[in-house]
C-alpha cells in the first residue's frame, strides 16, 4: 500500500510548502518525518510501506480505527444526498438526527447543542454563550472567567485566556484577557506527592478563596473533568469534579466541563463528568464525537441559558456567532454511525474491562528507574519521566527526553507523541489487549533503554 510518489519526493515537497502545528519547524526540517499515506484498522501506513500502531488515536480523536467499514459507508450515503448545507437561515437532515441522538446520552440537564467544527472552536462558545447569559439575563458584571492551572482549552483567544499554558501561549499573553487561576490537582508535583486527599483539599479552599471574593463577577468556572490531558494527563482525585459544581452553584457561577478530549468513551464513560454524576451548565464535546473521522464539535446548554437568548431580535439577545461548517452533514452521518457501533459493540463496558489490563501492564514500567509517576483514567494514560526518581528531579527539558522514547518507539512499529517529558497513550477505544501489549513492551524497551547513570 505504498505511495505514488517517492518518500523522497514527498518530504522535499512537505518541507518546502508545510508548516506543522506544535511542531519546532528548524528540528523538523533536518529529520525524515514518516510520511502518512493509509491506515487499515490500527494500524498508519507510511509511504514505504511500513504499518505502526496509532498509540495516539491519531491526536485523541479515533474511536473504532481506521477505514472502518460502517462509518465509510455512513459517509459514502450522505455523499448522494448533500455533503454540505449550512445551518444559517436552513435546517439538515444529518445535523437534526444527530442532536436527536447526541441528548440521548448527554446529561440530562443538557438540551440543546450548538455545532462547529473543533475543541477550540466549542470552548469559545462556551465562553461567549456565559458571559452573554449574564448580560441578557441583567447581570452584565458577571463577565470574568476561573480556569485552572495547566489547563489547555485550545488556540482561539478566549480558549488561550483561560487556559493559558506558558509553553504555548506566552507570545500571545497581551492579547487575552484577565482570568483568574486556581491551582490544578497535579499530586506527583504538589508538597504532598503522597497524600491526594491533601493537594484536593487544598486546591478547592483555593477555588473557594476566589468565589467568596470576586463570585459575583464570574461568569463562569471552566474545567477539564476528572483528566486535564495537554497539561500532561493530570488526574483529579475523587469528588474533586463534584465539589466543584456544588461551589459554582452556591456561588451562582456557571459551570463549564470541557470533555474535549475526555469525552466519547475515553475515561470508560462516555462523558467523564458521569463518574461523579456531575451536571454542568454548558459542556463541550469535539474530537471522538465522528469517531475521529471528520471535523465536529458540540457545545451543549441547559434550558434556562438558551431561554436567556429569547426574544424580539431588535432586544439584542441573538447569540451572533457561527461557522460556515457548523453541522457539516458528512460529518454528522460519521457521528451517528459510530454511536451505532458505540452501542453494537458495547464499547464502553470494553474500554472498563481492557483499562485494567492495561493497568497491570503500566504497572511493570513502575520499576524502571525514569519512571517518575504513571497516571491512568481509562484509555488515557500519562507516563511522567524524570531525572532522578527519588527527588522527582525532571530532566532538563533541552534534552527533549520524551520526544525522544515516542521516537525510539517507532522502530517498533508504535506511534506515540508525548507532552514534555510525559509519554501519553490514548489508543483507539477499539484497540485490543494484543495491540496494547505490543505499544507497552515498545515503552518499557525505550525508557528502559535511557541512560541513568
Amino acid at each position: 500500500m505504498q505511495s505514488s510518489h517517492s518518500t523522497a519526493e514527498l518530504r522535499r515537497l512537505d518541507r518546502q510548502h508545510l508548516w506543522h502545528p506544535f511542531t519546532p519547524m528548524s528540528l523538523w526540517n533536518k529529520s525524515d518525518p514518516l510520511v502518512i499515506v493509509a491506515a487499515e484498522g490500527m494500524h498508519l501506513i507510511d509511504s514505504d510501506g511500513n504499518r505502526y500502531l496509532d498509540g495516539v488515536s491519531s491526536l485523541w480523536c479515533n474511536v473504532h480505527g481506521h477505514r472502518v467499514p460502517e462509518i465509510d459507508q455512513a459517509i459514502r450515503a450522505q455523499l448522494d444526498r448533500v455533503a454540505h448545507s449550512t445551518l444559517l437561515g436552513l435546517a439538515c437532515e444529518p445535523s437534526i438526527l444527530l442532536a436527536d441522538r447526541l441528548m440521548k446520552i448527554v446529561p440530562r440537564n443538557l438540551k440543546k447543542v450548538f455545532y462547529s467544527d473543533a475543541g477550540a472552536t466549542a470552548t469559545e462558545i462556551a465562553f461567549k454563550l456565559a458571559a452573554q447569559y449574564w448580560f441578557n439575563v441583567g447581570r452584565p458584571e458577571k463577565s470574568e472567567f476561573v480556569g485552572f492551572a495547566e489547563a489547555y482549552h485550545g488556540d482561539t483567544v478566549g480558549a488561550m485566556s483561560i487556559g493559558r499554558m506558558p509553553t504555548f501561549h506566552r507570545p500571545y499573553f497581551p492579547m487575552l484577557f484577565k482570568v483568574r487561576f486556581s491551582p490544578s490537582t497535579y499530586v506527583y508535583r504538589s508538597q504532598t506527592p503522597d497524600d491526594p486527599a491533601r493537594v484536593k483539599e487544598q486546591c478547592l479552599a483555593s477555588l473557594r478563596a476566589i468565589l467568596q471574593e470576586h463570585g459575583r463577577k464570574i461568569a463562569a468556572v471552566c474545567i477539564e473533568p476528572l483528566v486535564q490531558g495537554a497539561g500532561g494527563m493530570i488526574i483529579q482525585p475523587e469528588g474533586f469534579l463534584r465539589a466543584v459544581r456544588e461551589m459554582t452553584r452556591e456561588h451562582e457561577v456557571l459551570l463549564i466541563a470541557d470533555e474535549v478530549a475526555v469525552g466519547f468513551g475515553r475515561t470508560g464513560r462516555m462523558f467523564a463528568c458521569e463518574h461523579e454524576g456531575v451536571e454542568p451548565d454548558l459542556m463541550c464535546a469535539a474530537k471522538g464525537i465522528t469517531g475521529g473521522y471528520l471535523p465536529l464539535a458540540a457545545t451543549f446548554a441547559t434550558q434556562q441559558i438558551f431561554d436567556a437568548f429569547l426574544g424580539d431580535p431588535s432586544e439584542g439577545k441573538t447569540f451572533y456567532h457561527g461557522h460556515t461548517y457548523t453541522g457539516n452533514a458528512l460529518a454528522c452521518a460519521a457521528a451517528m454511525a459510530s454511536l451505532d457501533l458505540f452501542e453494537k459493540r458495547d464499547l464502553l463496558n470494553q474500554v472498563r474491562q481492557k483499562s485494567l489490563a492495561l493497568s497491570q501492564m503500566l504497572d511493570r514500567l513502575k520499576a524502571l528507574p525514569h519512571v517518575g509517576d504513571i497516571r491512568q483514567k481509562g484509555f488515557m494514560v500519562g507516563i511522567e519521566l524524570v531525572e532522578e526518581k527519588a527527588t522527582r528531579k525532571p530532566f532538563d527539558p533541552r534534552l527533549r527526553i520524551g520526544a525522544k522514547v515516542c521516537q525510539a518507539v517507532r522502530k517498533h512499529g508504535v506511534i506515540l507523541r508525548p507532552l514534555g517529558d510525559v509519554v501519553v497513550l490514548m489508543p483507539p477505544l477499539a484497540m485490543e489487549v494484543s495491540d496494547l501489549e505490543k505499544i507497552m513492551n515498545a515503552v518499557n524497551n525505550e525508557v528502559a533503554a535511557l541512560k541513568h547513570d
